[in-house]
Parts: structure tokens; C-alpha cells; sequence
């Protein structure tokens, strides 16, 4: 059963101590996937995640010609064991001018951006599609890199849809800009061994692109002549739920398993950076340097600090899954916040917050973000909470699961047409199918 149109959080009184399990991490598991199939033999990753966006990856890998096998592993739901059978950097399968091989992405953008360039070294043709979204959102940097190494890229606009003509290795240094993306660099950098590339970033110095450099350390790192790689948990993921201490300080209930130490996910910082309910927050925090994706975890409950705060350098969330910029202050404003929008910060202040109807925009961390707050702000309604599935399946499982292994929050269904509360939401297992 999918979960509904319309949900409601009902805030926890306190939180029972629990201890967390989360997915792999949607970045890192995306990044193996292509290092696998480039290596030679077969190459097994554990813990790796299985969302939205690792089956769009592993969909257009085994329809590119390798074999992958996923299995499903008892600690984490939403976890696989994923075995690949890589070929020495050979791209088994390839479709012509006339027919060009199809690989949709859904709105996967480190799938379109990868296999945009890991398809360049191939021999055939193949065509790069996505959902409306995806279509908007930028690539022109990467098929300019592309281009100048000497492949032939058909892409209005310079964004999907993207006809790329393989052309094999292509010996050559290439410098790409990752003013709109850093994943430009990354998709360059997992198929520089074979393309033979020596990628340059241009745009932002080395200290402002932590995603480029857990891209370097990964490739360092992976076992090119295959072998076993463990995938460590998400630490955006797990913002939401060391979130829970910061909105009930005196009790830091909430733990994380496994915690990822590798120092290669910014968003290990979290537990550390984010703003705590009554007390003072930090003056800044920088989307660059400090925080990923988690930074908006933080911006949603800032308002609750006893001090103004301002989240800085925002821009590339406004090219991501929505307009997420627009998105946090819209939403915010719905729910009492103050909050002020200059250039690409958010400066937000204390605030009196209240419930409200939540747009998630399709996109899961809107919708995780605003849960999380509904855990202790009443009425917090939600929008569309199945866009979870992109990277957390499992999510509102985690929530409603009782304690250790969960939060023991109640979920209810809502009408569409008038809000009121229909049934309470019980069966974790359809929690978890939605």
C-alpha cells in the first residue's frame, strides 16, 4: 500500500532513547557502482543503498551490458549487497546513430552526470533522458570538458536530453567548472583511469568542494582488480535523527549506527554544526565548507535557537531536486518563521513556529526536513511523503518504529480535501512499500 497524498506528524512528547540504522550512502553508492563496473573482475559492495536514485544507476548499468546482482541485506531495509562484474573499462553494449542505446535516470542527477561521461568510452550511441526535472536542471560544464576531450554530445541547450557518441579513451588533461555542480568533476574523475583524463576543477578552490573530494579518496581507494568495498551509512540521512537531540537538548536520546568516521561525508559534521532549540546558534554556516545537503536539516530548525542565524552560499541548491532555496523560505514562512533571502543566504531568526500544510516539491529532503520538525512542532502536515523514496525508502518507517530501533512517532493519513485526520498509519511494512 503507498503511503498517502497528505500525512501528519504528531509530535513525540520526548524521545525514548533509540539507536538509529540508516541506508548506505546514496553518493558513495553511485560513485562504486561506476568504479565497479570499470574495474576488472568482479567487485562486491555491502551496505550499499537501494533507492530511487542506486536503481536508476543500476538499471542503465545493466542495460549498458553488466551484470549486477542485488540481494537484499537483514540489517537495513533499505540496504543491498550489489555484486558487478566489471570489464577492464570495456562498455560492453552501445546503440547506433539510428537507434541510440535508452538510459533514463528518473532525476537521478549523479546517474546523469556519471554515465555521461562513463558512456563516452564506450563504442556505440547512446541517449540520455530523465524526468522533467532532471531535463532542467544544468550539464553544460561536463559536456563542455567532454567536448574538448574530443566527444561528439548532440544536447539542446546543453541539458538532458543528451546524445552521446562513445569514442573510447581519449589521452588528455581537461579542466571542468563546477559553479553549478560538483559532480561535473566527479563524473569526470570516476572514468579518468580509463579515458585516460587528467581532470582540472576550475570555479572554487579545493577546500570549497568536499563531493570532488570524496571522489578523489573513493577512486584512491577502490579495489580496481575487484574485491569486496564496504559502503559506509548516509550522514545526510542521519541528520534527521541526530536532529531529535538538538530539538530536545537536555536529553540527547537519539544515537546513529555506525557513524562515518572516513572523514569523507561533510555531513558527518552535523551532530557538531546544527543549531540546538533554546540555546544560541552559530552565526554562520557556509554550504560549502561546512555542511551538503544537511545544511538544510539545520536551516529548518534554526528557527527554534535563541540567535539569529545565516546559511550561506545556497546557490547550488537552487539546481538540485527543486528550487530549494525558495522552497525552505516558502515553506518557513507557512509555518511562522522569519526568515530573510539575500542573494544565495537565508538569514533566519527565532521564531514562534505552528503547524502547517507542507509542499514537499517532490523532493525528499523538503519532505524529511519538515517531518523532523513535525516531530515537535504540532500540525505539521506533508505533502506527497513517498518523494522519500529517492534516497531514505525506508524513512517514515524509522519514525513510527518504536523504540530502540525507531522513534515510536504516530503518523496519520489526512484528507486531501478538508485535512482532517483519517486513520492512523500502523503497518510498518506498507510504511516501508510506499
Amino acid at each position: 500500500m503507498p503511503l498517502p497524498e497528505l500525512i501528519e506528524i504528531i509530535p513525540l512528547t520526548a524521545p525514548s532513547p533509540a539507536e538509529i540504522t540508516i541506508p548506505g550512502s546514496k553518493s558513495i553508492t553511485n560513485r562504486a557502482l561506476v568504479l565497479a563496473a570499470l574495474a576488472e573482475g568482479e567487485t562486491t559492495l555491502h551496505g550499499a543503498l537501494w533507492s530511487e536514485d542506486t536503481e536508476a544507476m543500476v538499471d542503465c548499468l545493466r542495460r549498458i551490458g553488466f551484470e549486477v546482482d542485488v540481494v537484499p541485506e537483514a540489517e537495513e531495509p533499505a540496504n543491498r549487497t550489489m555484486r558487478i562484474r566489471g570489464l577492464g573499462g570495456r562498455i560492453p553494449r552501445g546503440g547506433t546513430p539510428d537507434a541510440p542505446l535508452e538510459l533514463f535516470v528518473g532525476n537521478a542527477g549523479t546517474a546523469a552526470r556519471f554515465l555521461t561521461a562513463m558512456v563516452c568510452l564506450g563504442d556505440g550511441v547512446y541517449r540520455l533522458t530523465g524526468v522533467p526535472r532532471m531535463h532542467e536542471r544544468p550539464q553544460a560544464a561536463l559536456l563542455a570538458a567532454l567536448r574538448r576531450l574530443g566527444y561528439r554530445i548532440d544536447a539542446e541547450g546543453d541539458r538532458l536530453p543528451a546524445v552521446v557518441h562513445g569514442g573510447g579513451r581519449r589521452p588528455g588533461p581537461v579542466e571542468v567548472g563546477v559553479e553549478e555542480s560538483s559532480q561535473f568533476a566527479s563524473a569526470l574523475l570516476l572514468s579518468a583511469a580509463v579515458g585516460g583524463w587528467t581532470v582540472g576543477v576550475t570555479g572554487a578552490n579545493d577546500d570549497e568542494l568536499p563531493y570532488v573530494e570524496m571522489t578523489r579518496r573513493l577512486v584512491a581507494a577502490f579495489p580496481r582488480a575487484g574485491g569486496a568495498f564496504q559502503i559506509e551509512p548516509d550522514a545526510s540521512s542521519g541528520s534527521y535523527f541526530w536532529a531529535i537531540n538538538a530539538l530536545w537538548p537536555d536529553l540527547a536520546a537519539v544515537k546513529v549506527r555506525n557513524w562515518p568516521t572516513s572523514g569523507w561525508q561533510i555531513d558527518a559534521d552535523f551532530p557538531v554544526l546544527m543549531p540546538h532549540a533554546g540555546e544560541p546558534a552559530s552565526a554562520t554556516t557556509s554550504r560549502k565548507t561546512d555542511l551538503g545537503d544537511a545544511i538544510m536539516t539545520a536551516i529548518v530548525i534554526a528557527p527554534l535557537a535563541t540567535s539569529p542565524a545565516a546559511f550561506t552560499h545556497l546557490g547550488v541548491l537552487r539546481r538540485q531536486e527543486c528550487e530549494r532555496v525558495a522552497a525552505l523560505k516558502h515553506e518557513l514562512h507557512r509555518c511562522g518563521a522569519q526568515v530573510q533571502e539575500r542573494g544565495d543566504t537565508l538569514e533566519i531568526s527565532p521564531s514562534r513556529l505552528h503547524g502547517a500544510i507542507i509542499n514537499t516539491y517532490h523532493d525528499h529532503r523538503m519532505a524529511m526536513c519538515f517531518a523532523t520538525l513535525g516531530l515537535k512542532i504540532p500540525g505539521m502536515r506533508l505533502y506527497d511523503p513517498s518523494c522519500v523514496k529517492k534516497t531514505f525508502p525506508d524513512f517514515f518507517q524509522k519514525l513510527a518504529a518504536p523504540a530502540p530501533d525507531g522513534l515510536g512517532a504516530e503518523i496519520w493519513e489526512c484528507s486531501v480535501v478538508d485535512g482532517k485526520r483519517v486513520r492512523r498509519l500502523t503497518d510498518l511494512q506498507d510504511l516501508f512499500a510506499a
